[in-house]
């Protein structure tokens, strides 16, 4: 298994504001497999916390390696899964992985999905608190498409919120999808939440966006996933 990278930027800035680490796997015979492929077996195995550890060692390893080539520091986002979330020793795993490293919390931002809001609220509120508390961000993947309490966003200590790609991709076709965007945005606005948007991937989305003003991008219409050595040489020196 490897990680890929893909950066977050500033559209109006073009300054890369983040990156996003995303697991792959290189199979002898059937090449590269992205983690839909596997990610759900392994969520139904004790897999799923051995690898989501190496993810969160990895990532932070090489943002202290890009460092120290003399670039500048940039947040590195994880996604964590239900099972990681809900895994009683969480924190000792995130604080373990931040001495191990070394890379300053504020370089590290964990993702979850909505779906966790959608179980023990006690628990869910107590760990976030206690995560922010270790000096990381916190965002919530694929906003909107599912367990969404308003209710329990606005006490939730979380720092940004992603736009899923499926609305994303229904700008310029579908006004319910562009109408869900501009909510979406005025709410981050509202509770004091970053935004960025998923798959952007043509000018009309980009437009759109600019337009209603998301300041925050990751999509191929400017970067694709790509290899720690390519981000290298598109981050700025420190």
């Amino acid at each position: 298994m490897f990680l890929e990278y893909q950066p977050q930027i500033n559209p109006e800035t073009m300054q890369i504001i983040g990156l996003e680490a995303l697991l792959r796997w290189r199979h002898p015979v059937h090449g590269i497999i992205p983690p839909m492929r596997f990610i759900t077996l392994a969520e139904k195995t004790s897999l799923i916390h051995s690898i989501g550890e190496w993810v969160l060692l990895a990532a932070c390893r090489q943002n202290i390696l890009w460092q120290n080539q003399g670039l500048k520091p940039v947040k590195i986002s994880v996604n964590l899964s239900v099972q990681q979330f809900y895994n009683p020793h969480i924190i000792d795993i995130i604080s373990g992985v931040l001495a191990r490293t070394g890379v300053e919390p504020k370089c590290l931002e964990l993702e979850v999905t909505e779906s966790v809001g959608s179980q023990d609220a006690d628990y869910v509120f107590a760990t976030m608190n206690r995560l922010k508390s270790l000096g990381v961000s916190l965002s919530i993947d694929d906003f909107g498409t599912d367990y969404s309490s308003l209710g329990r966003l606005k006490n939730l200590p979380v720092d940004r919120i992603k736009i899923d790609m499926q609305f994303v991709r229904g700008i310029g076709q579908n006004l319910k999808d562009e109408g869900i965007i501009k909510v979406i945005l005025e709410l981050g606005r509202t509770l004091g939440l970053k935004v960025v948007a998923e798959g952007v991937e043509t000018a009309q989305q980009l437009a759109f966006l600019k337009e209603n003003a998301c300041t925050e991008i990751q999509g191929y219409y400017f970067y694709k996933p790509m290899a720690a050595q390519d981000v290298a040489a598109i981050l700025p020196k420190s």
